[in-house]
Formats: structure tokens, C-alpha cells, sequence
């Protein structure tokens, strides 16, 4: 999974590396440490736009080429140089980032090692699993600098640890280790140090060998369902095999099922 075909940059800070059907997202602004600046947001947006438009990518995986950080959250630096008029200005571009990876249709990936805090975890939480390694420490922070989670870190949290965890957690700013965060599920694969992205790249690659129609389909009803009662859970699930029952990439998984070989998707 580690050899790399083609590389496409979004800006100076954002690039796309291809692993067969599995992208990896890079946050590359090692100069200070993948902090979340206007113009990265941009390119956030922008990359994620492209790899929901494409149909070759199966499963994508968020990585850092930060050797100490995934990501610290958005660039207050940047922001304190802001007037009122102009943070208003620069919120639909910060919000289009996270969206985008919330968004992406296929499976994705987040491999986690150092700070991810902030809007940084956020990133991580907006993707469908997320992989640390020892070294990684997360938390939402905001209420320490006067500010909320902003990047959608007061609705996903909640979704993964439950309503009070996630007000401790925000309200007490608190930064939590990787052992911990493991133990409270705000991360879900614990990795060797340094093997954080090596091991999301795996996983990615395993599900990527499957139905792309198929993995598609299971993401939009685990999102769309999430919340609602069990009956209309159901009806998701139900509007989801749908879409899938009648495609090519069914067709040839029963028949590579019953031929006994590997399925070659047709991702139709």
C-alpha cells in the first residue's frame, strides 16, 4: 500500500497521492503544523470536491507530513489579524473543509499521530474511522480561547462517546493522550508509534477491494441513518440496497462469489 503512483496539489499546502484505488489526503503545511489558515481551508474544500467527483478512488485515507502533528486546529495567528467583517467573510471557506471531508461519499480514514486538537480533531472526527498512534493527543480546546468547536466537533463528538462525555470533554478544553482516547473511543485502532499512516493505508486498501458501489451505499445509510428511530433506519437501509441490488458491481460479486475468483468491479 505504500507505493505511490501520482500526486496532484491543491495549493502550496494540500496534495492528493494515489495507492492504487486508495487516496491519501495530505495536510502538508509542516511550517506550522498543519494549522488550518483561510487559504488551506480552501484547498481542503477544493481537493475533497475533486475526489467526490472521481470514481477511481474507493476509499480515502487523511494523513499529515507533519512529523509531530496531525493537525492543531485553525491558524489563530492568521485569525487575529481578522476584523469582524472579515471572519464573517472567511466562515463558509472554513466550514467547506470539514463538509468536504464529512461529505465524501466513500469510506475514509484518518491516521492520527501527534497534536490533533481543535479543528484538527475535528478533521480526524469528520472521517469514518480514525487511526493513532502512541503519540497522538486530541481534544477540543475552543472554550479555552473564547471561541465553540466550529468544524462540526459539537455534533460528531456527541455521536461517538455520548452527550455527557462530550460535554466534559468540550467544557473542561482538555487535551487526552492516546491510551485514553482509545479507552473513551475517540479514536477506534491504536497503532505502533509511527505506524499511524502505514496501518490506515492497510485498512484503507482492504476496504477498498470491495464493492466501490457497495462501500457508497453502506456509508450513505450508516450516515443517513444514525439518529433516526429503527423504522425509518430501516427505510435508509432499505432506499440504500436498493441502489446497489441491481448494479454490475452485484452481478459480478455473485458471480466471482460463485466462480470462486476475485470479483473485477465494474463500480457501476
Amino acid at each position: 500500500m505504500g507505493e505511490q503512483h501520482d500526486e496532484v496539489r491543491y495549493g502550496e499546502w494540500v496534495a492528493v497521492r494515489r495507492h492504487g484505488f486508495v487516496a491519501e489526503l495530505v495536510l502538508d503545511r509542516p511550517g506550522a503544523m498543519n494549522a488550518v489558515s483561510s487559504e488551506m481551508a480552501r484547498c481542503i474544500a477544493t481537493a475533497c470536491a475533486a475526489l467526490a467527483e472521481g470514481r477511481d478512488a474507493r476509499a480515502v485515507v487523511l494523513t499529515s507530513s507533519h512529523e509531530r502533528a496531525f493537525c492543531v486546529g485553525a491558524d489563530l495567528k492568521e485569525r487575529n489579524s481578522l476584523t469582524d467583517a472579515e471572519l464573517v467573510r472567511a466562515r463558509p471557506g472554513s466550514r467547506a473543509a470539514y463538509t468536504g471531508v464529512l461529505e465524501l461519499p466513500m469510506p475514509t480514514v484518518a491516521a492520527v499521530h501527534g497534536y490533533a486538537l481543535g479543528g484538527g480533531f475535528e478533521l480526524a472526527l469528520s472521517c469514518d474511522v480514525i487511526v493513532a498512534d502512541p503519540t497522538a493527543v486530541v481534544g477540543l480546546p475552543e472554550v479555552s480561547v473564547g471561541v465553540i468547536p466550529g468544524g462540526g466537533g459539537t455534533q460528531l463528538l456527541p455521536r461517538r462517546v455520548g452527550a455527557a462525555r462530550a460535554a466534559e470533554l468540550i467544557f473542561s478544553a482538555r487535551r487526552v493522550p492516546a491510551a485514553e482516547a482509545r479507552e473513551l473511543g475517540l479514536v477506534d485502532l491504536l497503532a505502533a508509534e509511527g505506524a499511524d499512516r502505514t496501518e490506515a493505508l492497510e485498512l484503507a486498501g482492504r476496504m477498498a477491494a470491495n464493492s466501490p458501489v457497495g462501500l457508497r451505499a453502506a456509508k450513505r445509510a450508516l450516515r443517513l441513518g444514525h439518529g433516526l428511530d429503527l423504522k425509518a433506519g430501516l427505510e435508509v437501509e432499505d432506499a440504500a440496497w436498493r441502489t446497489v441490488a441491481f448494479s454490475g458491481d452485484r452481478a459480478e460479486g455473485v458471480a466471482a462469489f460463485n466462480e470462486k475468483r476475485t470479483p473485477d468491479w465494474p463500480g457501476e
